[in-house]
């Protein structure tokens, strides 16, 4: 396949200005915010001149402890199909935790939350990414995350972590180095030593973003120019292996077009000017197959090693490690899950987190899952729910991502019911956050809006009658009288719905 070039972040707000930017070979859409049968007139626009658009979901979670739901694979297939993709792309996460294997309730996190790196955490994201990659019509990539916080008791670096992923299912790379930056800057992660240690001949593409310093930890936020040490391990990148494709990503605070237009000439200029490193001077299949624990099932994938060339996308994405081996980990039981801790009582409102070692009959070969499992549901409850942070956990650093996940939260509240902000004025968000401390992120934002105001209604507001007159025109019904309030607010005190 052919390489992509320098490409864009689609976005509705700049749709118009991507368009009309100089220079972009191709783009990247959120696949949630498209719909298969009815793509926006301007991706539509782009396609028809002959423009690449690549599908990039956010809601699969593959590292996370359940297997992938079939509906977002079918949804996620459709896409690319619809898209004319060339492969689809998601994240090396988790995003949601709880459910029937750790018997606790299901929690959302409305974010990418880093996985462990541990030999558990690997097998599980094996599986999954393998059961993504039969369900999907074209090849699967995926990305690193930026994290705020690190797990204890990790047993790989990223860059093993992700050398041994694309060993195992063959399957390709988005390496993201604003999320190296990130790691760089919050976890003292080494951007140089991640790079000689994956495998780069992966590399799918390539993202670059900016960010901002914030409660002392460096914010992923899309929102803000590309700093210069983001593009300096841009330019490492491609002094190693040339990218199939670049792509700049903005989600907020857009600029004018020409700061854009700028910003994408910088990109290119790191790319073009960049020096690629001279081969190793003996045996390179040997040397790079060690160099980066490339094993026989990715050479078997299609890597050119030997000669130094870089992959075309998705060659080899039909590889699979297989099933996780039942019986390759310690029993359930006689292993701990890292970050599991002791389940302590939620605050009111809060939804209880699993037990750290749960009685529920786990499958044969499940085992590893179940750990997986109980230490993110005890990760995502500290985050979301007010219980206390798993031991061995930064508090601080759990703190700030709690924060920062409520107030995404309320962001896209707002932007997706924006008559609350209007209705409450100041108050719409001390008055979100508030309610986010107790009540766990719901299976979508707009439910998360309708609980939102149900949770105001049942005070004495004096915006009740403007909220009460939004509710039930979404809801198509009446909001309850005194006796169902009081059941309601009980049943939400005490986690259910």
């Amino acid at each position: 396949m052919t390489e992509l070039g320098i490409g864009i972040g689609w976005r509705p707000e700049i749709a118009d200005a991507v368009e009309e930017l100089p220079g972009v070979d191709w783009v990247e859409v959120v696949a949630e915010n498209v719909c298969a049968g009815h793509l926006p007139d301007s991706l539509a626009r782009l396609r028809a001149r002959g423009v690449t658009v690549v599908p990039h979901g956010v809601s699969l979670g593959l590292g996370g402890a359940d297997r992938p739901d079939p509906e977002r694979l079918a949804a996620l297939a459709e896409k690319a199909e619809a898209l004319g993709a060339p492969l689809v792309t998601e994240h090396i996460a988790f995003v949601r935790a709880g459910g029937p294997l750790t018997a606790s309730p299901r929690l959302e996190a409305g974010h990418l939350l880093p996985v462990p790196r541990t030999r558990d955490a690997l097998d599980v994201l094996c599986e999954n990414v393998r059961i993504a990659q039969e369900s999907l019509p074209v090849p699967l990539a995926l990305e690193n995350i930026a994290a705020l916080f690190s797990w204890p008791g990790e047993e790989l670096s990223e860059g093993r972590f992700l050398a041994e992923l694309v060993e195992r299912t063959g399957v390709r790379l988005l390496i993201d180095v604003a999320n190296l930056h990130t790691n760089h800057r919050n976890r003292g992660e080494d951007p140089a030593r991640a790079l000689a240690e994956l495998p780069v001949e992966a590399i799918a593409y390539v993202h670059v973003a900016g960010g901002v310093e914030r409660d002392g930890v460096w914010h992923d936020t899309h929102a803000h120019p590309v700093p210069p040490p983001v593009l300096d391990i841009l330019a490492d990148l491609a002094g190693r292996v040339a990218p199939p494709g670049v792509l700049l990503e903005r989600d907020d605070h857009f600029p004018p077009a020409a700061e854009l237009a700028a910003e994408l000439t910088a990109i290119r200029a790191t790319v073009t000017t960049a020096r690629r490193r001279p081969a190793p001077a003996a045996a390179p299949h040997d040397r790079l197959a060690s160099r980066h624990g490339v094993g026989a099932a990715a050479l078997r994938a299609g890597r050119a090693l030997a000669g130094g060339d870089p992959l075309l996308i998705g060659a080899g994405a039909r590889v699979s490690g297989g099933l996780m081996p039942a019986g390759a980990r310690p029993a359930a039981g006689t292993r701990t899950a890292p970050g599991a801790a002791p389940a302590p009582a939620p605050r009111e409102g809060g939804a209880a987190p699993a037990a750290p070692e749960s009685t529920v009959p786990v499958p044969a070969g499940d085992e590893a899952r179940q750990r997986v499992g109980v230490g993110q549901v005890a990760v995502l409850s500290a985050l979301v729910a007010g219980t206390p942070v798993p031991e061995g956990f930064d508090v601080r650093r759990m703190r700030v991502q709690s924060r920062a996940l409520a107030g995404k939260r309320a962001s896209v509240v707002a932007r997706v019911a924006p008559e609350l902000p209007e209705i409450l004025g100041a108050g719409f968000r001390p008055a979100f956050l508030a309610y986010a401390r107790t009540r766990p992120m719901p299976g979508s934002y707009r439910r998360d809006a309708l609980d939102f105001v149900e949770s105001l209604l049942l005070e004495e507001r004096p915006e009740r009658r403007e909220l009460t007159r939004w509710w039930r025109e979404r809801t198509d019904s009446r909001p309850a009288g005194l006796a169902g309030r009081v059941a309601r607010a009980a049943r939400l005190v005490f986690g259910g719905r």
